[in-house]
This record gives C-alpha cells, sequence and structure tokens, in this order.
C-alpha cells in the first residue's frame, strides 16, 4: 500500500469539502435555469478565470505533458498547441467579447442571434448540440480514463481485494482502471449536479489552491535534489531549449534508448512539418471561437464582455506558470531516478505513468496526500465543467426548446439530474472502449475539431453565411471528421500503408486540411443555394456584436438607418496583440521550466519579454477594453 493514514485523512478532507460545496450552493442553483447553468451571472471575472483554468488542470493532461517534459524537454511547451493553447489569447483579444455581448445560455441558442428563427436556424441549432454532446462525451471519456490509470498506482487492485474480501480474478486486470474512475466520478458528478455553476467555481477554487501549494512543493523538491550539471549528464542535447529544426533533433539512445522509441510512437520527429500542421489548424481553430464545451459557458456566465476578455486573460496568469513548475519537478525528478521507477503497465512501457511513479518515490508523507488531493480535485473540476457544460445543451436546448417550453422549476431540476447522470454513464461507457489518453486526445483534438472550424470561422467573419450554410458545412466536417478518427483509432494501417510518413497517432492532425475543404465546401454550397440572413437579424447581430471582417453590405445598411454608427476597425490592433500575446504566452510557459532547472540566464530572458509584453498590452488592450 503506498498511502499513509495522513494522505488518506488529506484525501477524505477535500472530498467532504467538495460534498458540502454541493450541498451549500444546491438551494441557490435550484432558483432558476440561469443560476444552475451560469451561476446568476453574478460570478466575478477572475473567480472564474481561476474556475477554469482549474478546469484545464486536469489530471489526464497533467500526465500527458510530464511525459512530454521528461522526453522533449523545453520543445515539449509546443506540443499543446494541437489544442490549441493560444486559443485564450484570442479570446481574451476580443472574441471572448463578441460571444458574451450575445446574452445567451448556451452556444446553440447563440446560433438564433446570428441566423435568426427558421429551419436552417433549426437544423444549425440541432447540429450544435451533436457536436457539443460528442465533444463533452469524448473529454469526460478522456479523464475517465487518465483517472483510472493514475489511481491504480496509489491503491493496487490486491489490497483492495484483502481489504474487502474479494477475488483477484473478479475483474478483468484491463478495466481495473475503469473501475477507480467511477468511484470518482460519483464524487464529482454530485457537487456538479446539485450546486450547478457556483458549486464548480467554487469547488474549482479549492483545488487550485490545492494545486498550487503542491506544485511549489514539488518543484522546490526538484531544485534541491537536481543540480544543472546532474541534469545536462542525463539528458540529450537539445533537452534544455525550446527552438528546433526541420527535425526533432533529440537523440536519447545513449541515455534512456527505450524513450526513442516513444518518440517514434508519437511520431513527431518530423517536428517542423508536424508544427507548420500544428499552427495552421490552431490559429483557424482560434478564430472560429470557443468549442461548446465548459470554457464557453465559463465566458457566458461572466457579467459582460470586458469581464469575459479578463476573465480569459486569467486563465493563461494562473494555469502556465504553476502547471509547468509543477511537471518540470517531476520530469527532472523522473530523469535522475529513472531507473527507480516503475512505468510497466500489462508488460508494456507507458511513460504516462511517470507521473504518479515519480508521485509515488519522491513525494513525502502528507504532501503526497495534498498531491493527490488536489490531482483528484483536478479531474473533478475537468470532470464537473465539461459535464455542466453538457448538461447546458441538452437541458435548455432540447428539452425547455423542443420537449416542455413550460416545464416548472421542478421539472427543470429532474431533468438536470437526469441529464447529467446519464451523460456520466455514456462517457463511463465510452471510456471502456478508449483506453489511451493520447489516443483520445488526438483524435479529439486532430480529426473531430477539424469539422467545427469552416463554418465557426465563416459565421464571424462573413456576412452571407447563412443557417443552411452552416448547417452543411458542420455536417460534412462531422461525417469526415468521425470518418477519419475511427479509421485513427480502429485502423490506422489503412492510412499508413500507403502514407508512411504519417504517425498513427497523428492521422487526425496530417488530414484536418481534408476535413477542412470537405467542411467549407459545404459552407459554401449550402450558404448560395438559399437566401441571405434576413436583414433585421444581420443588423442587429452586427450593431450588437460589432465583428472585423466582411461585413460591408450590412454596415451600409446600418449606416443608411444610423450615420453615426462606426465600423469596427480594430483587425490590426487585434492582431498585433495576438500575436505579441502567443509570444508572451509561450514564453510565460518557460518561466517556471527554467527556474526548475536554473537556466538562470534564459530564465531572464523569458521573464523580460514576458514583462515586456504585459506593458505594451497594458496600452493596447487592457486600456482598451471598452472599444472591443
Amino acid at each position: 500500500m503506498v498511502l499513509s493514514s495522513i494522505d488518506f485523512l488529506v484525501i477524505f478532507l477535500y472530498v467532504l469539502a467538495t460534498v458540502f460545496i454541493g450541498l451549500y450552493f444546491k438551494k441557490q442553483a435550484e432558483k432558476n435555469k440561469s443560476e444552475y447553468l451560469l451561476g446568476g451571472n453574478r460570478l466575478k471575472w477572475y473567480m472564474l478565470g481561476i474556475s477554469n483554468a482549474s478546469g484545464m488542470f486536469d489530471i489526464s493532461g497533467t500526465m500527458w505533458l510530464v511525459s512530454l517534459m521528461f522526453v522533449y524537454g523545453l520543445k515539449s511547451v509546443w506540443i499543446p498547441w494541437v489544442w490549441p493553447t493560444f486559443n485564450q489569447i484570442f479570446l481574451m483579444m476580443f472574441l471572448s467579447a463578441w460571444l458574451r455581448k450575445s446574452n445567451v445560455t448556451t452556444g446553440a441558442e447563440w446560433i438564433a442571434t446570428r441566423f435568426g428563427k427558421g429551419t436552417g436556424s433549426k437544423l444549425s441549432h440541432a447540429i450544435v448540440i451533436v457536436f457539443a454532446l460528442i465533444i463533452g462525451l469524448s473529454m469526460l471519456a478522456y479523464g475517465f480514463v487518465g483517472l483510472g490509470k493514475f489511481l491504480m498506482l496509489f491503491i493496487p487492485w490486491p489490497f483492495v481485494c484483502e481489504t474487502f474480501g474479494i477475488s483477484l480474478t473478479l475483474i478483468n486486470p484491463e478495466y481495473i482502471p475503469h473501475l477507480y474512475g467511477i468511484v470518482f466520478t460519483i464524487f464529482a458528478t454530485f457537487y456538479a449536479i446539485m450546486g450547478g455553476m457556483s458549486s464548480i467555481v467554487w469547488a474549482d477554487i479549492l483545488q487550485y489552491a490545492i494545486m498550487t501549494a503542491a506544485a511549489l512543493i514539488i518543484g522546490i523538491i526538484a531544485m534541491n535534489q537536481v543540480t544543472p550539471e546532474l541534469l545536462s549528464s542525463l539528458s540529450p542535447e537539445g533537452w534544455k531549449t525550446p527552438f528546433f529544426s526541420s527535425m526533432l533533433d533529440i537523440d536519447w539512445s545513449t541515455k534512456i534508448n527505450e524513450v526513442n522509441m516513444q518518440i517514434q510512437k508519437d511520431g513527431y520527429s518530423l517536428f517542423s512539418l508536424f508544427f507548420g500542421f500544428m499552427l495552421m489548424k490552431g490559429i483557424l481553430v482560434s478564430l472560429a471561437g470557443p468549442a461548446p464545451t465548459y470554457d464557453m459557458q465559463k465566458i457566458l456566465a461572466t457579467e459582460n464582455p470586458q469581464a469575459a476578455m479578463k476573465m480569459s486573460s486569467m486563465v493563461t496568469i494562473v494555469l502556465k506558470p504553476i502547471r509547468y513548475f509543477m511537471l518540470t519537478g517531476f520530469a527532472v525528478l523522473a530523469i535522475v531516478n529513472y531507473d527507480k521507477l516503475n512505468l510497466l503497465v500489462n508488460g508494456e512501457i507507458d511513460f504516462e505513468q511517470i507521473l504518479p511513479s515519480a508521485m509515488i518515490q519522491f513525494v513525502p508523507v502528507g504532501v503526497l496526500g495534498l498531491l493527490l488531493a488536489g490531482l483528484l480535485a483536478a479531474f473533478m473540476s475537468t470532470f464537473a465543467g465539461t459535464l455542466n457544460a453538457a448538461q447546458a445543451y441538452v437541458s435548455n436546448d432540447i428539452y425547455l426548446k423542443y420537449i416542455n417550453p413550460h416545464a416548472s422549476q421542478k421539472q427543470l431540476k429532474r431533468s438536470n439530474y437526469t441529464v447529467g447522470i446519464s451523460v456520466v454513464l455514456l462517457s463511463t461507457m465510452l471510456g471502456f472502449v478508449l483506453a489511451d489518453v493520447n489516443e483520445i486526445l488526438q483524435v479529439v483534438t486532430g480529426a473531430f475539431y477539424a469539422s467545427y472550424i469552416a463554418s465557426n470561422v465563416l459565421k464571424w467573419y462573413w456576412w452571407r453565411l447563412n443557417a443552411e450554410g452552416y448547417f452543411w458545412g458542420m455536417v460534412t466536417g462531422i461525417f469526415s471528421g468521425v470518418a477519419i478518427g475511427l479509421v485513427q483509432l480502429f485502423a490506422p494501417e489503412i492510412i499508413t500503408a500507403n502514407f508512411p510518413l504519417i504517425p498513427k497517432n497523428l492521422i487526425g492532425i496530417y488530414f484536418f486540411p481534408l476535413i477542412l475543404v470537405i467542411s467549407l465546401a459545404g459552407c459554401i454550397i449550402g450558404t448560395l443555394k438559399y437566401p441571405p440572413t434576413d436583414d433585421e437579424t444581420l443588423d442587429n447581430f452586427y450593431t450588437t456584436v460589432r465583428p472585423w471582417g466582411w461585413w460591408k453590405p450590412v454596415l451600409e445598411r446600418v449606416q443608411n438607418v444610423n450615420p453615426s454608427f462606426q465600423k469596427n476597425t480594430r483587425f490590426w490592433k487585434d492582431s498585433f496583440n495576438v500575436v505579441i500575446g502567443t509570444i508572451g504566452q509561450t514564453a510565460l510557459v518557460t518561466v517556471p521550466v527554467f527556474i526548475v532547472i536554473k537556466e538562470w540566464g534564459s530564465f531572464g530572458i523569458a521573464l523580460g519579454i514576458v514583462l515586456i509584453i504585459g506593458t505594451i498590452l497594458k496600452f493596447t488592450w487592457w486600456n482598451k477594453l471598452q472599444e472591443i
């Protein structure tokens, strides 16, 4: 048994606190739909920012990032752009404000503000719900699988069997991690369903406080135990720099040879090619705005558009330094003590086990309980936020819109509970099918997110896109994205046999241009086949949101009625802010890494970049929030 009685006590107190939070906010959440799904739009932007960051501090992602840092060093700071992580900069600079001005409850409900209420709008509304639920279920399964793999090292199955008097062979070893995941999923489900958005935000703040304390402890332990000279002797050349050429240029053969096999499996060797695809997809995904998940719900829960932009900026500031301080600490401790780690899962080395194995080896009693509680909280935070978003789409956009528009508060509460439990059960079943964290991540961020791009970029920047074009763009994108995703999951040899340079894990990334072209064709054909959106809807949307882009006919019509109306001329200003903001975000990621590995010269340069860019944005963005 790995955990001590003190560790168990810390974990128990945390779980008890989440139950209390759920019960405390239960009565408030039951008042109305807005209270349950958006916290009544009364939650402060900095609270929502911490909550949103906490939701992104998920256990599966942290395991993945620790393994990336271990294998790729500073070059790993680019790989999360596959999400893309810099989408928070686009949201911070302008898109959060544009979205929040709609005053809606969900992304699906937003459709009516852009396309009106005709048949095409109803179809578009429906397809957004389908997309949101697929993304939600996938990400819930992603967290569920990661949690199970994580816990099995701390609470060994033989110990559980001995404690409860059950047979070791009762469950197939392949599904033991899923059993662990189910137990903590129950607690996450409880406080998310009972207390709604307010409960989730306060639980997230508690989780962030725990993770911050644990991260600082881990980073300091690593700094005290590992010298720069020792790390340099045990890591390959290029590990300490974020810069790269056409190839990855990291060779572990003289250090830890099996790491090279992991690099080959990941498929990042042709790094410049991978980076190019990732950057192109990332920019387009970011321009499309947030996907209909918990990130979008936190934006819609803010008090006003300016608070929405501040909230998105808070995510980067509070998430990156603390998270990377901790994961760098674990990575360097793992490199120095590699021979002590237990990375075998079903007889094969699994580098995603570096985090839990390193915790067992290097974290002292009591602190281990604190860290484990924090990471469990991270899982529950992500799970609860995603669950809240899924509930919002089913309860608000299906139940209240089509099934029972005049539902009483009691009926709505019952619907929320039923939907929440159903979503959890479905995602759990999906978790049994998909057993690899990175596998789920690559399919969702690669193939499936590509299906979202065309329709959701054009909806902001091209006046002519109508509801039918949006619908057909989403439908063709989803079908092609799902098809590529299924091939990647279950028959990757179909692609790799004909395109040997494409790694099976990255099929979705490399095929996203094809998905994009198919989806864009659906958008354009669907749009041109039907008349434009009615003038009143377009005029109201344009005057309320004031997006930049191709809106000239609408602008002329609006100015004929209201000559004082000014178009949005911030394209170049927003673009400048996005570019320097992304540079600043990347530099901010490297700051804690350089601290832990004691590269003080590089630390000074990175910190200088962050401070200079922060000062510029004070004048080009923060002081101009009312203009956006």
